[in-house]
């Protein structure tokens, strides 16, 4: 545990300052530089592009993350084929792609039914869809090396610090708003560059063109039947996260496209600490080669009371404040002529989805990374299925809100499978009572400052809900003592800090 502590702080401190950033760009710059249409369609290219890349990769990303162990310790460094391997089959899953988008795309255009003006920037998606796809087939080897925090400041902070410069050169209308769009679909060709470099310097990676090796022969038939599955787990996953997007644009328009965005950015800052516990893929793949059961159980039971901690904590600071957000987007950055009051109780069904998503732990890793690793597969069909008539049926019936209970009634059902799966079949079963005793302490803090008096200022406002919350869900944590990994690091910083604040 002490490589996933270490990287996971460090990527966390990256994922942090990207979220930062990233939030400057769309509740300020994003909200009074753009409309919410043209907000609506970069949300558009990112989930087009994500889903694009889920199948031109043919399942070769997380044959990386499976088998890379082996190749390290059973290949010395010049005759490790897989670099080359994966990065031929997904230049050749790209090329597929594309000409397929390329045969279809007046009859694409034509299904975005209500956003027709996302046509005029269709081909922008193939260069952001190919760099996307280079730099997570890079980031990979990266995670194998257990670099993950590099990875996570390019992408993380790199990328965003990179869309701030062209935000405020569209603002100071230096470019115009069609060379902004080609601008970001090249957001990843700095990061894709800079971690070539990396690996290459490291000296544990190199890109040779030679003849399969006897691993790449003793494992291709494992290879590529995981290879497989996986492209369709993988797809149907993003698919499943992303035709939401998909809908709105062709079922709403754009401009709801816009307010959905910045909801989903809002949740998104929940997902910092996942993010941040990439590392565990690799630890979690040698484990599972040396069949070292009491690491994984570790690892599950670790994440589980973590992640759920951390959710609990960030839900409660962003549901009891979006009134506040929602009257600032409307009144402050758009200045009365957007209305972003739609978004509250979007971001609230939406938060609590994120908070039982965070709070089954790692257990997407866990099963990607086993032995029965198709399980994988058929849980991401049965959430495909499962979430793409009902965003289909309520977003039409309750636009926005209906798609926010659809992702929270999807993720459910998805969930408690894998969590069963889990139990069931490795007698993995991370919950205790206190968990249960967390949730209904953390409601009862909800409910206490939700009936606060609303203060006239909203900075006001959001400093009392801020402090009572925080105040109350720490002292909760103390008493519980559910997440001790946590508890050690806020005790380490109040030793490190608490004397040098007392002397002064």
């Amino acid at each position: 545990m002490g490589v996933i502590q270490k990287q996971g702080i460090k990527s966390s401190i990256y994922i942090i300052l990207g979220f930062v950033i990233g939030a400057i760009n769309l509740l300020f710059l994003s909200t009074s530089l753009l409309t919410q249409s043209q907000l609506g369609i970069t949300r558009a290219l990112i989930d087009s592009s994500t889903t694009l890349v889920a199948l031109c990769s043919l399942g070769s990303i997380s044959v990386i993350y499976k088998f890379y162990p082996y190749y390290k310790d059973y290949l010395g460094l010049k005759k490790n084929d897989l670099p080359f391997i994966s990065v031929i089959i997904s230049t050749i899953g790209f090329i597929m792609v594309a000409l397929l988008c390329f045969i279809f795309k007046d009859f694409i255009i034509r299904k975005l039914g209500k956003s027709p003006e996302f046509g005029h920037y269709f081909f922008n998606i193939f260069p952001y869809t190919f760099l996307l796809l280079m730099f997570l087939l890079l980031e990979a080897f990266m995670w194998g090396l257990h670099k993950t925090s590099t990875t996570n400041l390019l992408k993380e902070t790199i990328v965003r610090l990179l869309t701030t410069v062209l935000l405020v050169l569209f603002g100071m209308k230096l470019i115009s708003f069609n060379t902004f769009m080609k601008g970001f679909s090249l957001l990843y060709l700095i990061p894709v560059l800079v971690i070539l470099v990396i690996l290459t310097r490291s000296g544990k990676w190199r890109f040779n063109i030679i003849t399969p090796s006897k691993v790449t022969t003793r494992l291709k038939k494992k290879m590529f039947t995981f290879g497989m599955f996986i492209l369709g787990a993988q797809f149907l996953n993003v698919l499943a996260r992303t035709n939401d997007t998909f809908l709105i644009v062709g079922l709403q328009g754009l401009k709801d496209m816009g307010v959905f965005a910045i909801a989903l950015y809002i949740i998104a800052i929940m997902d910092i600490p996942l993010r941040s516990l990439g590392i565990t893929i690799p630890v979690l793949a040698q484990a599972w080669k040396d069949k070292d059961m009491q690491q994984i159980s570790n690892i599950y039971t670790k994440s589980v009371s973590n992640l759920l901690v951390i959710a609990l904590g960030m839900f409660g600071l962003i549901w009891l404040n979006v009134h506040n957000l929602s009257f600032f987007l409307t009144h402050v950055m758009s200045k009365g002529n957007q209305n972003w009051s739609m978004i509250e109780p979007v971001v609230f069904i939406l938060g609590i989805a994120k908070v039982i998503d965070l709070g089954t732990g790692v257990n997407a890793n866990i099963i990607g990374t086993s032995n029965l690793w198709r399980f994988d597969f058929f849980t991401n069909v049965f959430y495909t299925v499962l979430s793409l008539p009902l965003n289909f049926f309520l977003i039409k019936s309750f636009g926005l809100t209906g798609l926010a209970f659809s992702n929270l009634g999807a993720l459910i059902l998805y969930n408690s499978v894998r969590y069963w799966f889990l139990w069931y079949k490795f007698g993995l079963q991370p919950y205790k009572a206190k968990h249960l005793k967390l949730l209904l302490v953390t409601a009862a803090i909800y409910c206490i400052v939700y009936f606060i008096p609303t203060a006239p200022n909203i900075y006001v406002d959001s400093t009392i809900r801020t402090i009572v919350f925080g105040c109350l869900f720490l002292l909760t944590i103390y008493r519980i003592q559910v997440a001790p990994d946590i508890l050690n690091m806020i005790n380490k910083q109040l030793i490190k800090y608490l004397p040098k604040f007392i002397k002064e």
